[in-house]
């Protein structure tokens, strides 16, 4: 069975983001970047079902520029068996890159498609579900206990209320949290194998997907600033602050 694997490179979950002075994004320009943390669990599920028999083939896939190779040879360390590039420079919309990753998905005959349940740069939390939508297949979101058999997925997934076990047949989008796994870390031997496993390189027109923004940010803000705290001394000082400030 074959696994397709998707992975975003957004700006590293260490980096203290800062708004550019125009208001028109965040400031990315020399700044770290990795893979999205969720998609590194994704890739480290997609190894241990791997690892387990469960799957024959991971296959990899990124959208973006040329900086992206990055990303990918860092899933073909993680033990990706080949990785695709889409290639586009430009800023590319979840439904956009739903259409790009179900045509990849329906090229390469993929059962099982991984996903972090969302990206960090955008927490749009969108992608996974419009490639079931896109593909007609189910879809488990937010998973942290994944089981594969035969042409069925158990998967444990995380809701409001705790924990929630559905059975989804194959093919099937599963996108992963927190929980389900800790990702490995990446020995030397690995990265330098990474360097020679294949990346095949497409476009948008190779899919027959036509790029769309569908959505427009008008404007990017930092949070305010924190106020600066008041000391009390005493039980009734403090209540007498919050009956001030309306709280009692």
């Amino acid at each position: 069975m074959k696994a397709l694997v998707s992975v975003k490179r957004v700006v590293d979950y260490n980096v203290r983001i800062q708004v550019k002075s125009d208001g028109s994004g965040v400031v990315t320009d020399g700044v770290k970047h990795s893979m999205n943390p969720f998609d590194e669990i994704a890739m480290e599920e997609a190894v241990r079902l791997k690892e387990k028999g469960k799957i024959t083939e991971i296959v990899a896939v990124t959208i973006g520029g040329a900086k992206n190779e990055e990303t990918l040879r860092t899933a073909l360390a993680f033990g990706a068996d080949r990785a695709i590039h889409i290639k586009e420079e430009g800023e590319v919309q979840p439904l956009t890159a739903a259409k790009a990753l179900a045509a990849t998905m329906k090229k390469e005959g993929a059962q099982l498609f991984l996903c972090g349940k969302q990206a960090i740069d955008d927490d749009a939390n969108q992608t996974g579900q419009m490639v079931a939508a896109l593909l007609d297949i189910a879809q488990a979101t937010f998973a942290s206990k994944i089981e594969i058999d035969g042409g069925k997925a158990t998967v444990t997934r995380e809701v409001d209320a705790g924990l929630e076990t559905l059975e989804v047949d194959l093919p099937a989008v599963i996108t992963t949290d927190l929980r389900l796994n800790e990702p490995r870390y990446l020995k030397l031997p690995d990265i330098m194998k990474a360097k020679k496993k294949p990346i095949e390189t497409v476009t948008f027109a190779d899919l027959g997907v036509s790029p769309a923004a569908g959505i427009k940010t008008t404007k990017t803000v930092p949070p305010p600033s924190r106020s600066k705290g008041v000391m009390v001394k005493t039980v009734d000082e403090l209540v007498s602050a919050l009956k001030a400030k309306g709280l009692l």
